[in-house]
């Protein structure tokens, strides 16, 4: 896929995570988006509130030192994500290039991470519904891997993985992985989206064997 060159840095000014709302899906594979929120959300502290025009949680601040940032994680339910984004990008209209979204990817074996500053939506349902509502697939997106279903060429068994939860030792490289988004991120918003993709792509967190 060719990327999408700029002469100027792209620049997150709002990021967005996607998940489903609800107990029944906290710390679900699905719901990895939620979670680099939250982790970004804490290590930048920025409070998050259920926000109805915005149909999400949202908060506002400063991030990587200097940078005014914006959090979202759209309530909505996946498949309907793009209302959420939309009504962020019209109330502080923000261009479509502006937004960086993150979510899972299943193409991606647990413990990588794909920066990319435009495509398709890859079979995922919540960058469906953001690319129909803003219109393009120019936008940065950071895909954390989840991997696949033992038997993913299966509907059923990928529905079943994607809603499941992390094992014992998936946990603890998902964790070592939102470090590394917070970096990434972080990166984007100094340098823009196409350093932190030289940077962050090749880098891999391993599973212990112990």
């Amino acid at each position: 896929m060719t990327e999408v060159t700029t002469a100027q840095p792209v620049i997150p000014q709002l990021i967005v995570g996607l998940g489903n709302p609800g107990a029944k899906y906290d710390r679900t594979r699905h719901n990895i988006g939620f979670e680099a929120i939250d982790t970004l959300a804490k290590v930048w502290q920025i409070s998050l509130s259920e926000n109805r025009k915005f149909q999400g949680f949202f908060g506002e601040g400063v991030a990587a030192g200097r940078v005014k940032i914006r959090l979202l994680k759209p309530t909505t339910y996946m498949n309907n994500s793009g209302q959420a984004i939309r009504a962020v990008t019209d109330w502080y209209k923000l261009p479509p290039e502006s937004v960086l979204v993150i979510y899972d990817d299943m193409d991606l074996p647990v413990g990588k991470l794909r920066l990319r500053l435009s495509g398709s939506a890859g079979g995922q349902n919540g960058m469906k519904s953001a690319i129909a509502h803003l219109g393009t697939q120019t936008f940065p997106r950071l895909r954390i891997g989840i991997g696949s279903a033992k038997n993913g060429d299966v509907a059923g068994d990928a529905v079943s993985h994607v809603l499941g939860r992390f094992s014992a030792r998936e946990a603890e490289v998902m964790t070592e992985v939102l470090h590394l988004v917070v970096g990434a991120v972080e990166l984007s918003l100094k340098q823009g989206v196409d350093k932190a993709m030289s940077l962050y792509n090749n880098r891999t967190i391993t599973q212990t064997t112990s």
